[in-house]
């Protein structure tokens, strides 16, 4: 172990390409040069939560905690209700597991205005189950007054940060940072509450959120090669959710997907499902994800395909959820 070279930072920050942006960082950057209420906390990963450039241009509007994140979410309330809007770094699972009871008490009871941005979702790290947030949305959810976002990709960061700027409320944001660089030009637009339609067909929908809904549009390119038109719709608000466009998709197509970077127990899966009967609407359904079980430490790709999460398995679930719409069993 002398010998070693590796560093956290080799898990969770793009080493391979210094020319990435950090979307995350530049727009939450871009607000606070027209707010000076805006503040940023950190416990002790700026760098891998893009914070660091914040640091940098707003040094007295920049508070480093420590490994403390029950004690930054305290700080984070009571700056709020001073005027503040605080915006909260870490990754995932710090900020939902480990610092839960001060989420609920402390920001999500009393509706304090403060923003949860957290890093590395799902099985998107190196780093093993106890970096890996699997089950972060369905804490969150749970929580009265709490907002829970996940972007597409870098392509919705600018609009999901002043979206959630905007907000009036206790906001969760879990996002994956950029491996590529995107133009401004394929910039996406992110509105809270409401549901994004990128492919429309009338044979089958996909509802994906965060890494998967490109996930989704590959397995929809293949799909339209065996002559099947899918939806793919991204779900980038994962609660609130009351977006009738939902409804009225999974009618039109009577066969709905879920791929989600998260547990299928109470993530997007479960979100779609309860929306869905809750409005008597009763047709096939597939939920991919994680399967109830805990991951390990290995490459996104390598765990994608170990737990049936990628292209090929949202394709083959499809296919078969076509089958069975075509022999007639349209309702389960």
């Amino acid at each position: 172990m002398k010998d070693s070279k590796l560093h956290l930072a080799d898990f969770t920050e793009n080493q391979q390409n210094t020319e990435i942006p950090k979307y995350y960082g530049e727009a939450l950057c871009e607000i606070a040069r027209v707010d000076n209420n805006l503040v940023a906390l950190c416990a002790d990963l700026a760098p891998p939560t893009e914070t660091d450039i914040f640091r940098d241009e707003f040094p007295d509007r920049y508070y480093m905690t420590g490994i403390a994140e029950a004690n930054m979410i305290g700080l984070a309330s009571g700056m709020a209700k001073m005027g503040d809007i605080p915006f909260v770094h870490s990754f995932c699972v710090f900020l939902t597991r480990r610092a839960y009871d001060q989420v609920a008490m402390q920001v999500a009871y009393p509706r304090t205005n403060v923003k949860l941005i957290g890093f590395i979702p799902g099985i998107t790290t190196l780093l093993g189950v106890s970096h890996q947030a699997i089950d972060d949305i369905a804490l969150m959810r749970a929580l009265p007054n709490m907002c829970v976002i996940e972007p597409s990709g870098p392509e919705q960061v600018e609009s999901a940060v002043k979206a959630i700027y905007d907000y009036n409320g206790p906001v969760y944001m879990r996002l994956n940072r950029a491996s590529s660089i995107v133009n401004k030009e394929d910039f996406k637009s992110l509105t809270i509450g409401k549901v994004d339609i990128l492919k429309h067909g009338k044979d089958i929908v996909i509802f994906a959120c965060g890494l998967m809904v490109h996930k989704a549009s590959q397995a929809a390119i293949k799909l339209k090669s065996k002559g099947i038109e899918a939806t793919v719709v991204n779900v980038s608000t994962l609660k609130p959710m009351n977006d009738q466009t939902i409804l009225d998709i999974a009618k039109e197509c009577g066969c709905v997907i879920t791929a989600e970077n998260h547990s299928i127990i109470g993530g997007l899966s479960d979100t779609i499902s309860s929306f869905l009967v809750e409005n008597n609407i009763n047709i096939l359904f597939k939920k991919i994800g994680l399967n109830d079980t805990f991951a390990e430490g290995a490459s996104t790709d390598y765990l994608l395909k170990k737990y049936k999460m990628d292209i090929d398995d949202i394709y083959e679930n499809s296919l078969n959820l076509m089958k069975i719409k075509g022999n007639g069993n349209g309702n389960i």
